[in-house]
């Protein structure tokens, strides 16, 4: 079987989860790797075969996607080329995780495209929801990657077709501890909304990774770091406490790791607010935004010992076989009507 896996390259959390993926799939098939998208900072170990600009969100400094930004560094001719160019047909199956370009080539020419993502969990009636109905970000959840099938990924097993999250060797294989700093990564916010709030706490030290710097410098008990994988991987690993943004593979790590953990969701960007919702119900602090009007919260935070108790196994080739063999039972029901 040759395969084609498709992944969103906007944030970390597709990659991160993809570098456990490949190589489960890799037992089964022969697999070709396509990214679009250009706001990661990992690089995955496995020879990439597509490239595609794509369709990426890009950050702003206040805690939410910038829009004018995102609108002007993406081009709908670009996006409709790449969608045509794309090689879908060369493939027995494409999996995607929330991948546009192939998904949509995959929608056009006839292709049956199987979703493996978190975005896909959404859709279940059992995940929580938030209080409010964003009509476009639901419409983007829904449609930005359309797939024949869909299996998700959550913080608890929603259904049949939603599994726990997908924790990566590196995270399982740390060394936990627990030391005097608390890990920060809001990557929405720039260094100084950061540090306006945050040194406003007196006796916590603040380690920050940050996307705007290159250098590490300190602004009173506040340590900005650039954006370093294992460094970050460390400090997750012997911080206190981690606050961040809610998308779905850093707060998994970091109960996964047993870790106090608080998020503040993104503005304009409703899968966080889905998320936060099931943190919330889970007994995970969260803030609507980093401001000073909330460090009453933030504080109570810190006095609080509270962690999430929940069990993530390594489940990923069991996972994967799950996605092949349905795909082939159907193919298989498909074959059947036609002989």
């Amino acid at each position: 079987m040759k395969i084609l896996y498709a992944i969103q390259g906007t944030g970390n959390g597709h990659l991160s989860r993809a570098k456990e993926i490949i190589p489960a799939l890799l037992k089964r098939a022969q697999v070709d790797i396509l990214i679009s998208g250009t706001q990661a900072d990992i690089v995955l170990p496995y020879n990439v075969d597509y490239v595609y600009k794509g369709l990426s969100f890009y950050f702003g400094k206040n805690g939410g996607i910038d829009l004018m930004k995102t609108f002007k560094r993406n081009s709908v001719a670009s996006v409709i080329k790449e969608i045509i160019s794309c090689p879908v047909t060369d493939y027995d199956l494409v999996i995607n995780d929330f991948e546009p370009i192939s998904a949509w080539a995959c929608f056009f020419k006839g292709v049956k495209c199987v979703s493996l993502s978190h975005q896909s969990a959404l859709y279940s009636k059992n995940v929580p929801k938030p209080s409010y109905i964003d009509l476009i970000g639901s419409f983007l959840i829904k449609n930005y990657a359309r797939c024949t099938l869909n299996y998700g990924f959550h913080f608890k097993k929603y259904n049949d077709k939603v599994y726990t999250p997908i924790i990566r060797s590196d995270i399982r294989l740390l060394k936990r501890s627990v030391k005097d700093h608390y890990t920060v990564y809001l990557p929405a916010y720039s260094d100084e909304n950061i540090i306006a709030v945050l040194s406003k706490i007196k006796g916590v030290k603040w380690k920050v990774f940050s996307k705007e710097t290159q250098i590490y410098y300190q602004k009173k008990n506040v340590y900005i770091k650039p954006i370093n994988s294992k460094k970050f991987e460390k400090s997750l690993a012997s911080c206190t406490g981690i606050l961040c943004g809610a998308g779905f593979e850093t707060p998994a790590e970091a109960i996964y790791l047993k870790k106090k953990l608080m998020v503040i969701p993104m503005k304009n960007q409703y899968e966080q607010h889905f998320n936060a919702k099931a943190l919330e119900e889970l007994g995970v602090p969260v803030l609507k935004a980093l401001k000073k009007k909330h460090i009453s919260k933030i504080e109570d935070w810190i006095e609080s010992s509270a962690i999430v108790e929940l069990q993530f196994p390594n489940e990923t080739q069991q996972i994967v076989d799950t996605v092949l063999f349905d795909f082939i039972a159907e193919e298989i029901v498909q074959l059947s009507k036609i002989i």
